[in-house]
């Protein structure tokens, strides 16, 4: 036998260890994009953006509540603290959602992930709930601190801290809402390139387009109009479902609802739906590559 016809034992040996299947695959591809979302296990400039908007919005809750100890006063309640930071919401979105697509797609790792178990409905799964969670938590752990400050310095004692935990359980819902919607978009429109650049540019170009168009619509002469305008926006859209779920006769950004409160909350509600689907079909249809 020639030396080239050799077989050579280099040890390589079967895996007889426990294999974990999709939940666990799930759980550690959610786990890791919950850690990206904060930069958890990247460089120190991965880190610089996400907890510099989540330092501003720490600091202003810090201050809401330092206010609300010493004065008493309340600037802002929990839902108005939301729309309030929107637009730091939507930058840490259009950040975040490339990172946890786009860069799968440049590196070219989709296909390694859609090999057994995984499967295009976990990938999806996961991606849509570390980035819900990371937006959740971006909104409710300053409204956990300026319930912290109004609890402690209440004058009623505990039926004073269960009166202001019953205003921030709906904060919290009214954020979970932002979270959900917000991170749909995000995710859609990141999946579609896999420059992180593009994909960001297009999640802030989406919410700079459609808040002109409800300014116009507002100033029309029809009431009908002016209650409708706040569906071109997500903005709007969420803020209007807010103000529906609370009873308020116009939302927290001056545009009012009328009747129409159903209207926003089944618009949100198949927007959320549809970028779910549409996100699933994208890559099932990379999966059966």
């Amino acid at each position: 036998m020639s030396e080239a016809g050799v077989i050579h034992d280099i040890g390589y040996q079967r895996y007889e260890g426990v294999r974990l299947g999709r939940g666990a695959a799930l759980l550690a591809l959610y786990v890791h994009g919950l850690r990206a979302a904060f930069g958890f296990g990247r460089s120190a400039k991965a880190k610089i953006f996400p907890w510099l908007v989540a330092g501003i919005m720490l600091l202003v809750a810090v201050i809401l509540a330092a206010v609300r100890s010493q004065l008493n006063q309340v600037i802002f309640t929990y839902t108005q603290f939301d729309d309030q930071m929107a637009w730091l919401i939507i930058f840490f979105v259009a950040i975040l959602a490339p990172e946890l697509m786009s860069r799968d797609i440049k590196s070219g790792t989709l296909p390694l992930y859609f090999s057994r178990p995984l499967r295009a409905a976990d990938y999806v799964t996961a991606k849509y709930l570390a980035m819900a969670s990371a937006v959740w938590l971006l909104l409710g752990i300053p409204q956990l601190i300026m319930f912290l400050g109004a609890a402690f310095t209440t004058d009623d004692g505990a039926k004073g801290v269960w009166n202001e935990f019953l205003d921030l359980a709906p904060g919290w819902g009214y954020s979970l809402l932002w979270a959900l919607l917000f991170s749909g978009i995000g995710l859609l429109i990141a999946s579609l390139t896999g420059k992180r650049a593009f994909a960001a540019g297009g999640i802030v170009a989406v919410f700079l387009l459609t808040t002109p168009v409800v300014g116009v619509l507002s100033i029309l002469t029809s009431s009908t109009a002016n209650h409708l305008a706040g569906l071109a926006s997500p903005m709007t859209l969420v803020s209007g479902v807010g103000t529906w779920i609370s009873g308020s006769a116009d939302d927290e950004m001056g545009i009012p609802i009328g009747d129409f409160g159903p209207v926003y909350a089944i618009e949100a509600f198949c927007l959320i739906a549809a970028c779910l689907l549409l996100l699933l079909a994208r890559y099932r249809k990379v999966a059966s590559l």
